[in-house]
């Protein structure tokens, strides 16, 4: 496994720690303010990580001789 995606995978588990920690109500305002503080860090984190993975993304297409083609994801988009 990549180091960035150990990164993204421990951050996910983080995120979903700090969730359950904040939806319990256990906590006072300063710890959960402190929690949501370690959250929104590591979504940020996260999403850069997606968008990133997202850049380097290959779509192959089916050209009509029946050849196939590799494009980026973001040239190639979805709907083109």
């Amino acid at each position: 496994m990549e180091q960035k995606e150990m990164k993204f995978e421990s951050s996910m588990e983080r995120l979903e720690q700090i969730v359950r920690a904040l939806e319990s109500g256990d906590r006072g305002l300063e710890e959960s303010l402190k929690l949501y503080e370690e959250g929104i860090t590591l979504v940020r984190s996260c999403n850069e990580a997606l968008e990133q993975a997202e850049q380097s993304v290959k779509l192959l297409r089916l050209q009509p001789d029946g050849s196939v083609t590799l494009e980026d994801f973001q040239n190639g988009g979805m709907g083109s």
